[in-house]
């Protein structure tokens, strides 16, 4: 069965007992064996789901014989189904707090616990989406290759983040952003609140939650980058990661993004200034744009006739001086 048939697996009912929801909608004064002739389900089976169903409130059965059932209006049974989640997970996250309660304060915490070895690539990637999800005032990343998950898809959890407010500041490596795509979901990630910048050599991966919880690699080879990490609890270790984050975020240089509304008028090239200004050496900007080197390094040369500029250097200053491009912002 199609997994695309089980819409309402989320308010838990489950693919069987929704296709016979879906079933009723149809023939909503159907009788038990009617939908058995329909769906191929024995009359027994049909109880069973339709009395799931019912605690649901996704049917009621009517009186008298035979034995009917009535479908609820989808709009109605299923805004009851997720108000009742809601509160579950309400209850829940107050019961995560009691808990809390109960665990011994990270700084009361003995030496071995304040640093956890996280290993496995599913449990990594599990424990940095958790950093992210129980952050409530600031997430502090390094972003640099390789990756435990697919660069080219946005990070969903961190957009959900920024979208509920929370204070996110990133530190992209020049080499990140060679990846096909990856500017762009950088960008994003900027107009939906990140505040980003570039850096020509970020050292390693990191992500910091409240300036109480840390991850970062625990290897840096390359090719076992993703397979371990380092949980580091608030300690003299974690205000080190934190310190190294602000020399590094004072030393970037913003992610530049321009878009139709946002881009100087007078800007000839918009699209290559953007790939040049986040640091990306002409072969990657090649690759992005997807023309030749010989095609950059023209579109480059006019670019830096139009500024009337010798280097770029100086090519990028007098942009500062146009207001293309926020270089102390």
């Amino acid at each position: 069965m199609n997994t695309d048939d089980n819409a309402l697996a989320a308010v838990g009912v489950d693919a069987e007992d929704e296709q016979i929801y879906r079933d009723l909608l149809r023939r909503p004064r159907a009788t038990l064996l009617e939908l058995a002739a329909h769906t191929g389900h024995t009359t027994v089976a049909l109880r069973r789901a339709c009395s799931r169903l019912e605690s649901l409130g996704l049917v009621s059965r009517m009186a008298g014989r035979p034995v009917r059932y009535v479908p609820t209006r989808p709009d109605v049974a299923v805004s009851a189904l997720i108000s009742r989640r809601e509160e579950g997970l309400a209850q829940a996250r107050l019961a995560a707090l009691a808990l809390l309660a109960e665990t011994p304060r990270t700084e009361n915490l003995a030496p071995e616990e304040l640093v956890e070895v996280v290993q496995g690539q599913a449990a990594v990637v599990q424990r940095f989406t958790q950093l992210q999800q129980t952050a409530t005032e600031e997430l502090l990343v390094l972003d640099r290759p390789p990756y435990a998950q697919d660069p080219s898809q946005q990070n969903a959890p961190e957009m959900e983040r920024l979208a509920h407010g929370l204070l996110v500041r990133g530190i992209y490596d020049a080499s990140a952003l060679e990846i096909p795509g990856k500017l762009r979901l950088a960008q994003e990630s900027a107009a939906a609140g990140e505040r980003a910048r570039v850096s020509p050599e970020v050292p390693m991966k990191l992500a910091i939650a409240d300036r109480r919880t840390a991850i970062l690699p625990l290897s840096a080879d390359a090719s076992a980058h993703s397979d371990s990490a380092v949980i580091v609890h608030s300690s003299s270790l974690l205000d080190a990661l934190v310190t190294l984050f602000e020399v590094l975020w004072r030393s970037a240089l913003p992610l530049p993004i321009f878009d139709a509304r946002s881009r100087p008028a007078d800007m000839p090239d918009p699209e290559l200034f953007a790939l040049l200004a986040a640091g990306l050496k002409d072969e990657a900007v090649a690759r992005q744009l997807g023309v030749s080197l010989r095609t950059v390094h023209r579109r480059v040369s006019e670019l830096m006739d139009r500024l009337g500029a010798r280097t770029r250097f100086q090519a990028g200053l007098l942009a500062a001086r146009r207001g293309w491009w926020d270089a102390d912002s």
